[in-house]
């Protein structure tokens, strides 16, 4: 019987030999295990493996965490869409939140923050696909939105994410992996931060995002399900 914890590895060895090809340390990408709609049995097992937690939404989080035990240290990171209405209850749930894709939502974490004396690390998430179907910010928004979280002293600004288009041609998906790292190459330039972070890649295409800089990919079928 294949484990959770056989697939880790088997996932691990292909971040490897991807990070290997392009000549990079796979000692430095980490692996964020996708937990939407995964029940806290599985997390429970994965967790010792991963790098992290990520969820999509705020209320599933609140009640996994509320039986999740104190022994088993993991760290949680929100990765779905955050609504203002929501930032609280994100900022006090989460030990990152890596989908900050607009002033406004940037401004509400940082009242908060300033509010309740907490430095929330953040990722600023950017739709480099172009698909209307997804979040972030745009692109040609990203400058603004950079400089609107520099402002924020209350936001620990640790890098970006995307998610890559859902396409089986592998030259437009590399090109959204690349235009991030452009954005963040740039996004160092103008901070003077390190931005190490680079969160980007999938099931489908995470050895393509690791070739292109990903330095945290986040699994979600491959890890959980049998046969992928």
């Amino acid at each position: 019987m294949v484990t959770i914890k056989d697939r880790i590895e088997a996932i691990r060895e292909r971040m490897a030999e991807s990070a290997s090809r392009a000549g990079r340390d796979p000692s430095g990408i980490k692996l964020v295990a996708v937990t939407k709609t995964r029940t806290p049995e599985e997390m429970l097992e994965a967790a010792p493996f991963v790098d992290g937690l990520g969820e999509n939404r705020i209320q599933e989080a609140a009640s996994k965490k509320q039986i999740w035990p104190a022994s088993v240290k993991a760290e949680w990171r929100m990765i779905g869409h955050i609504q203002s209405n929501k930032a609280r209850k994100a900022i006090a749930l989460f030990d990152s939140l890596d989908s900050i894709d607009s002033e406004d939502i940037a401004r509400t974490v940082e009242r908060i923050a300033v509010e309740e004396h907490r430095i929330v690390p953040v990722l600023l998430e950017v739709n480099t696909s172009g698909e209307t179907s997804k979040t972030g910010s745009a692109p040609e928004d990203f400058p603004a939105l950079l400089d609107c979280v520099l402002e924020c002293g209350h936001l620990r600004l640790d890098g970006l994410m995307t998610i890559g288009p859902l396409l089986a041609q592998q030259a437009p998906v590399r090109r959204a992996f690349a235009m991030l790292r452009t954005l963040a190459e740039d996004a160092r330039l103008r901070s003077g931060l390190p931005l190490p972070v680079l969160s980007m890649g999938m099931s489908d295409d995470f050895e393509l995002a690791v070739a292109e800089g990903s330095s945290m990919v986040r699994i979600g079928t491959s890890l959980f399900e049998s046969g992928t």
